[in-house]
């Protein structure tokens, strides 16, 4: 499994925090359960968000370049081979 990035961490985090805090806060509760539901909730929400922000992917210039090769038999003409020169 991919490490998450700080984007993430970070999205993940504020969402937590900022979503159990207003849920306590409109929903007054006081219970012991209620507090847990709601905590549970804010976990929920904010993994739910850390999973949804974009992934920044490496530009193609850091990636290995595959070419790519007709396959025998297709319909893509091959390149005739090259004579070779004894000139020089």
């Amino acid at each position: 499994m991919p490490r998450p990035t700080s984007a993430q961490l970070a999205y993940g985090s504020a969402t937590v925090v900022l979503s159990t805090l207003a849920m306590l806060l409109l929903s007054e509760t006081r219970s012991g359960l209620g507090v847990g539901l709601v905590t549970v909730a804010g976990l929920a929400l904010g993994l739910l968000v850390a999973l949804t922000v974009p992934v920044c992917r490496p530009s193609r210039a850091g990636r290995t370049v595959r070419t790519h090769r007709p396959l025998a038999g297709s319909a893509v003409a091959a390149e005739p081979p090259r004579e070779h020169s004894l000139h020089g």
